[in-house]
């Protein structure tokens, strides 16, 4: 008996049960684009790191043990998208899954989460970042932030005034990592916020979106399990930024009409039946 009938990717993320990021996100998400979604917990949050406390339970010693079992059924993907990993040891298993889950149709897609406004989140080490730019070689789609991009790269952080000599010198590290399709989300454009696309070497357009509302938890998850269920959906790469984009925009309007707290991530539910 075969369970691989149907198109899969495996989801390697954290679960926060309150605030709209991460798996809670990215399940529902995929599922609804028509592809099955599996977990591999990397850890399990009461509710998100934004919040004043939050009881946490580390997975580490359990991933392997998911795998052994996925083994057995002979599980294939044609994703593999993996998300917060919380130890170097983590960003360790998670090669080596590539290595024993990936076949001819897999298409990997690393969001490297690792910081964002210019600074590490405080669970990163330098021995994480440097693990992660070996998990980066793996990537046919890397989705990093500006932030996540700068600490991969060694370039300086700005926040602004992004030129496009500085974008092209970025994209062509990040390919000297491995990575072959790059979004660089979270370029701040003024009036607007700019993803920087490159499909092939020497090349780098700017994606702008006008900027509606605050900054708020999850919309990362979001735009990046879009951009992994339109790649094994084998949607155009240029036009699935675009689309992930203009839905993680309708997302942040609608959570500010129903003036949610920027901790509770945004209200997605009430959009995703226009998702396509």
């Amino acid at each position: 008996m075969s369970h691989n009938k149907q198109k899969k990717i495996a989801v390697i993320n954290d679960i926060s049960g309150f605030g709209r990021c991460s798996a809670a996100v990215s399940l529902p998400v995929i599922s609804h684009m028509r592809i099955q979604a599996c977990l591999l917990p990397t850890s399990i949050f009461s509710n998100h790191t934004g919040f004043p406390s939050y009881y946490y339970s580390d997975f580490t010693d359990k991933m392997p043990r998911f795998m052994e079992e996925w083994n057995k059924l002979d599980l294939r993907f044609e994703g593999i998208a993996s998300g917060f990993l919380g130890s170097a040891e983590q960003i360790e298993i998670v090669r080596e899954f590539i290595r024993q889950f990936r076949d001819e149709r897999t298409q990997v897609i690393i969001d490297p989460v690792m910081g964002e406004n210019g600074k590490a989140y405080p669970t990163y080490t330098e021995e994480m970042c440097d693990k992660m730019k070996h998990l980066v070689e793996y990537a046919d789609i890397l989705t990093p932030n500006v932030t996540e991009a700068c600490m991969l790269t060694g370039m300086h952080f700005k926040d602004k005034n992004w030129q496009r000599k500085e974008l092209l010198e970025m994209m062509a590290r990040l390919r000297e990592l491995g990575a072959k399709k790059i979004v660089v989300s979270g370029l701040d454009s003024g009036q607007f916020i700019s993803n920087a696309v490159s499909v092939s070497p020497g090349e780098c357009k700017l994606i702008r979106q006008k900027r509606v509302g605050k900054v708020r938890s999850g919309t990362g998850d979001i735009f990046s399990s879009i951009i992994a269920a339109d790649c094994v959906n084998g949607v155009d790469f240029e036009a699935s930024v675009r689309k992930a984009a203009a839905f993680v925009q309708e997302c942040i309007r609608v959570t500010e009409r129903l003036d949610i707290p920027e901790t509770d991530g945004v209200c997605f539910e009430e959009v995703l039946h226009k998702l396509r």
